[in-house]
C-alpha cells in the first residue's frame, strides 16, 4: 500500500484479487483498485467505512482533489473507499485494447456478462470482509451505483451499516423497453426547456444538423459526426449546468473558410469530448444490460423504442420546420460505426443485446422486509433515472426515506458541496 497526502486527507492506494466469476472462486482472478481517503487529523482514528459505488455502468470513482464536493462532508466522520468498479479506472480495464486477449467476440461477450450489479456487490463483500473485519458498512451509491446499492439490500444486506442513494433508485420490474419508453418523453421535456433558455439555439441546432446531413464530418479521433450523434449532445442536459455547456458549444460551431462556412476546430474538439467513449467503453457495451432481469435479451431496446415517438427523427424535423431535438442517455448499433474507440467491439455488443438469459437483479420480497436504514435523493424529473419508477421503488422497499426535490439535477451529490449527503444522512439518522 502506498500512502500521500492532498490538503485536508491523507490516501492510500489499495488492491484486491477477486474471482471473475464467484461461483467459481478457484477459477479465473482479476484485481481491483480502490483508493480510501481519510481526514488528515484521523489517519490513525477507528472509523466506519463508507465505499462509494461511482455511475455509469463503466466509470471509475471520480478523482477528488482534497476535500471537494460530498467528500468533505464524508471524511467528518467515515474513512472513505473510492472503488473502481470492475473493468474501470485502474481495475483490471476492460476495453477495445484489452478484450481481443479474452478471445473472439462470443468470449469477449461472455466475460463481460460478469460485470453487472451482481459482481460488483459481491466483489464490495469481499473487500469489506477483508478491510472492516466482517462489521457491516455504508454504502454510497450515485446513479448506476444507487443500482448497486439497491442489488445489496436484495443480495447481502448483513453487509450492510447504512444505505445512501442519489438520483439511482432502479425500477424493481421495468424491462429496457420500459425505460426508454418513459425517458424519450423526459428527453423532450429538457430539450424543450434548453430551447426556452436559450431561442437562439433552435436555428443554430437545426444549421449544425443540416450541414451533417450534407457534409461527412469527422472528428479529430476519427469520429463520423451524423446527425443523430450530434443529437446526442443532449446528455448533457441532464446536469446542474449542461444546458449552460451545451449553449456555449452550439454558439461556437461555425466558422467562416475562404471555401464558406464550416464547423469550427473548437467545436469538433469539444463535441469529441463529450461524445467519445474511449474512456468508458463500458458504459456503451453494458448500458442496457443493467435493465434486464431474467425477461430475455435488450435487443437494442432504446433504438427500437425510438421509432415510436417521431419527433427525435432529424431527417423528418430538417423537413419541416420544428426544433430539432436532443436525445439523452440511450446506446444505439451506430455507436459502434461512428466511434472509433468502440468499432473493434461491434460484433461483442450485438452479442450482448441478443443475450437472453440475465440474472435477476432485485428481490422485492426481500427488499419489502429490509430493515437497514436507507434515505434516497430523488431528483424531480432527473433525465437518467425517471421519477415515477424511483418512487414506486421506493415504496416497496422497508423503511425507505426519500427526499424529492428539484433543488438539483441527476449531479447534485456532485453539484451541492455537501449538502445532499449532510441531508441524507440526517434523514436516515431521524428515520
Amino acid at each position: 500500500m502506498i500512502s500521500y497526502r492532498q490538503p485536508g486527507v491523507v490516501l492510500t492506494d489499495r488492491r484486491f484479487t477477486v474471482p471473475l466469476d464467484h461461483d467459481d472462486p478457484s477459477g479465473e482472478h482479476i484485481e481491483l483498485y480502490a483508493r480510501e481517503v481519510v481526514a488528515s487529523g484521523q489517519a490513525g482514528a477507528d472509523l466506519p467505512w463508507l465505499v462509494y459505488l461511482e455511475g455509469g455502468p463503466g466509470f471509475g470513482a471520480r478523482r477528488f482533489v482534497g476535500t471537494q464536493a460530498w467528500l468533505g462532508r464524508a471524511v467528518q466522520e467515515f474513512r472513505v473507499l473510492l472503488l473502481d468498479q470492475r473493468g474501470t479506472g485502474l481495475s483490471t480495464p476492460a476495453n477495445r485494447q484489452t478484450l481481443p486477449a479474452r478471445g473472439d467476440a462470443r468470449a469477449q461477450a461472455d466475460y463481460l456478462a460478469h460485470f453487472r450489479a451482481d459482481a460488483i456487490v459481491r466483489d464490495c463483500e469481499l473487500i469489506r470482509r477483508r478491510l472492516a473485519g466482517g462489521a457491516p458498512w455504508t454504502v454510497l451509491g450515485q446513479s448506476f451505483g444507487g443500482f448497486c446499492a439497491t442489488h445489496y439490500l436484495s443480495a447481502a444486506p448483513e453487509g450492510l451499516r447504512t444505505v445512501l442513494i442519489t438520483g439511482g433508485l432502479p425500477s424493481l420490474t421495468a424491462t429496457a423497453d420500459d425505460v426508454y419508453r418513459a425517458a424519450y418523453p423526459r428527453v423532450r421535456r429538457k430539450a424543450e426547456a434548453h430551447y426556452a433558455r436559450y431561442p437562439q439555439d433552435v436555428e443554430r441546432a437545426r444549421r449544425i444538423a443540416a450541414h451533417l446531413v450534407e457534409h461527412r464530418t469527422v472528428l479529430p479521433n476519427g469520429q463520423v459526426l451524423t446527425p443523430e450523434a450530434f443529437q446526442s449532445l443532449g446528455i448533457l442536459l441532464g446536469t446542474g449546468d449542461g444546458s449552460h455547456q451545451l449553449h456555449y458549444l452550439l454558439e461556437n460551431a461555425f466558422v467562416r473558410t475562404l471555401a464558406g462556412p464550416a464547423l469550427s476546430d473548437t467545436f469538433l474538439e469539444a463535441v469529441q469530448t463529450n461524445l467519445s467513449y474511449a474512456g468508458h467503453p463500458l458504459y456503451a457495451l453494458l448500458h442496457e444490460a443493467i435493465y434486464a432481469q431474467g425477461q430475455g435479451p435488450t435487443g437494442w431496446a432504446a433504438e427500437r423504442v425510438r421509432a415510436e415517438f417521431p419527433r427525435f427523427d432529424a431527417a423528418k424535423t430538417l423537413t419541416g420546420d420544428e426544433p430539432l431535438l436532443f436525445t439523452g442517455e440511450s446506446i444505439h448499433p451506430w455507436h459502434f460505426e461512428t466511434d472509433p474507440a468502440l468499432r473493434p467491439l461491434r460484433e461483442t455488443a450485438e452479442l450482448l443485446a441478443a443475450r437472453a438469459h440475465w440474472p435477476s437483479l432485485y428481490d422485492p420480497r426481500r427488499l419489502a422486509a429490509n430493515r437497514v436504514p436507507v434515505a434516497a435523493a430523488v431528483y424531480h424529473d432527473d433525465m437518467y433515472v425517471d421519477t415515477a419508477h424511483s418512487l414506486d421503488t421506493a415504496r416497496s422497499i422497508g423503511g425507505l426515506r426519500t427526499w424529492v426535490t428539484d433543488e438539483y439535477e441527476h449531479d447534485g451529490v456532485r453539484a451541492s458541496g455537501p449538502r445532499v449527503l449532510d441531508r441524507l444522512l440526517t434523514l436516515v439518522r431521524d428515520a
